[in-house]
């Protein structure tokens, strides 16, 4: 098919037929979805393929050799030992009758060494798996492998030598993930049919010049983004107009912009990428991540990204200020869902208002999530112009801003006093989790509307808004004093968690609650999910005011957090 996108539509269409015939079903493990035959199912098809064309079907019988010559008949099609404790391939049980053999399967048995001479009867096979064994090379006979389309060696972790592949002219797809080879096999350049290279490999040294060029048929392309010795330049990838999926490392952000220039110049969309711009340090979560890590040499020059860019990981870059601002390329990130900003010294802010009081744009309109960890200069997520001060913040967010976003995490942000302003809550109402550690000056969560207390007076009650709110998780804040003012309410039935752990000793009061439905007492309701993790201690301390029957509503809610 013309595009991995239209195989992997088309498979997913065959797939559901077969389930919906009842030819296969679906499965849930621990891990993922999937789908398997039924064992019923399974023995009719094994009936069928043991006659013409012929398979040989033996996955998972626990064999520790392969079937004996005889079994190998010159009218075999398609083999399967997968599974099996095969370790040693014997030289005297060698097939001698495979002409017409197109596939071999023979992953995940501890296969340690190939006999040289094993694939040379085998003049049609198109498909061979040695996936997950501990062979260490490959025998020079794969080299006559002239019809071979598939060579699978993923996470072969012994393998460091494979012999010249220059005369596999048909093979489309090659994966070398995991294994331990220092240098792209030698005659790649030559397999101009490749489709689909995962060199996923920590020990490689080098992309030789001029090699990427000539695989312009390559629609999935994969380095591994930790390996360093490894990074890539725009003028090689530019001639693969049909690349889809593409994971690699850039050195610098001039090398990446080029990169995005060029993908955008050609009108090219890749469906899935990982792009790494300086040094790897996280693994990644969405379809469509760009992490920079530790450049610091790009105060000149705007980021460029592809705009439907889902997550965004910026690292150890002491030379922000902010992330959004007018000088920004993130502010048009539409498609942005995950954000994290972690131990980048110049943070001030995450969204600067300087360029937004006259326009039209929503930063962050899409976010989901938000991680902002170390960042040592930070006060507040919005901030007015640097210029008026880092303690004025803006009312004049844009309305979209943080509409969103379900989880937000701050840890070791040591100078930001409150978390989230009161008119900023009135774009949170997709907000899930909020979990704060380690942050030293924090005074209070939800911040009061000062004008509002000063208009009607200290004894106004005050509802905070968060109709989806599910957590509220907090750890070792030696000054926070409120989780919204004195004054308040939480408005947020779907509440299930509160968790105080470690030194939070100024926190003294839980905020009464009012339902989302109805005009219930304040002060002697709790959500209905509602449980409270914390210290014998802490909840000890905790101050009621007048109100003691609300103690009461929240006691049979609260239990010991055994603290490791």
């Amino acid at each position: 098919m013309g595009t991995r996108q239209e195989m992997k539509d088309k498979g997913h269409v065959i797939s559901k037929k077969l389930e919906h015939n009842c030819l296969l079903e679906n499965v849930t493990t621990r891990f993922r979805k999937c789908v398997k035959m039924h064992d019923a199912v399974r023995d009719m098809a094994l009936s069928i393929t043991g006659m013409n064309p012929r398979y040989m079907i033996q996955a998972g019988l626990q064999l520790e050799e392969l079937p004996k010559e005889e079994q190998w008949s010159s009218d075999i099609v398609k083999v399967s030992l997968m599974r099996n404790s095969i370790s040693e391939i014997s030289i005297d049980v060698l097939p001698t009758k495979c002409q017409l053999l197109t596939t071999l399967l023979l992953q995940h048995n501890p296969i340690k060494k190939i006999p040289n001479s094993f694939f040379t009867n085998m003049p049609c096979l198109s498909v061979l798996n040695l996936s997950f064994t501990k062979i260490e090379s490959l025998p020079n006979s794969i080299s006559e492998l002239k019809n071979l389309t598939t060579l699978l060696l993923r996470n072969c972790y012994e393998l460091r030598d494979l012999p010249c592949l220059s005369m596999l002219q048909e093979l489309k797809k090659l994966d070398l993930f995991g294994t331990k080879i220092e240098e792209v096999p030698e005659g790649m350049d030559m397999l101009i049919k490749l489709r689909y290279i995962n060199l996923h490999v920590s020990t490689l040294k080098e992309i030789p010049a001029g090699l990427l060029p000539k695989l312009v048929h390559l629609q999935h392309l994969s380095f591994d983004v930790k390996n360093e010795k490894i990074s890539l330049k725009a003028e090689e990838m530019e001639p693969l107009k049909k690349l889809e999926c593409f994971t690699g490392r850039f050195e610098d952000i001039s090398e990446f912009n080029k990169f995005i220039s060029s993908m955008q110049q050609s009108k090219k969309s890749l469906i899935k990428y990982e792009l790494q711009v300086g040094s790897y340090y996280g693994d990644v979560e969405r379809d469509k991540v760009l992490t920079i890590g530790g450049v610091h040499n790009w105060e000149d020059e705007l980021i460029m990204h592809p705009i439907e860019i889902q997550e965004l990981n910026i690292i150890m870059c002491d030379y922000l200020r902010s992330l959004v601002d007018d000088n920004s390329s993130f502010t048009n990130a539409i498609d942005l869902r995950v954000c994290r900003i972690w131990r980048c010294e110049g943070i001030k802010c995450v969204v600067s208002l300087s360029s937004f009081a006259s326009s039209s744009a929503h930063p962050f309109q899409t976010l989901e999530v938000l991680d902002l960890y170390e960042l040592p200069k930070l006060s507040a997520l919005i901030m007015k112009d640097e210029g008026i001060g880092s303690a004025t913040t803006s009312t004049l967010a844009p309305s979209a801003t943080f509409s969103h976003l379900k989880e937000i995490t701050i840890s070791k942000c040591s100078i930001m006093k409150t978390l989230l302003p009161h008119w900023l809550l009135p774009d949170l109402q997709n907000l899930e989790e909020i979990s704060v550690n380690h942050c030293d000056e924090i005074v209070e969560i939800l911040g009061a509307p000062t004008s509002e207390v000063e208009e009607k007076g200290s004894d106004a009650l005050i509802k905070f808004h968060l109709p989806k709110l599910r957590e509220l998780s907090f750890w070792e804040l030696p000054n926070l004093k409120s989780i919204c003012s004195k004054s308040g309410v939480m408005v947020c039935d779907s509440l299930q968690l509160i968790q105080v752990v470690g030194d939070c000793d100024k926190l003294k009061r839980i905020p009464p609650f009012v339902p989302l439905v109805g005009n219930g007492q304040p002060f002697s309701y709790a959500p209905p999910s509602l449980t409270i993790f914390s210290s014998t201690e802490w909840w000890e301390s905790l101050e009621w005011d007048d109100h003691s029957n609300f103690k009461n509503v929240l006691q049979p809610l609260w239990k010991l957090l055994r603290e490791r």
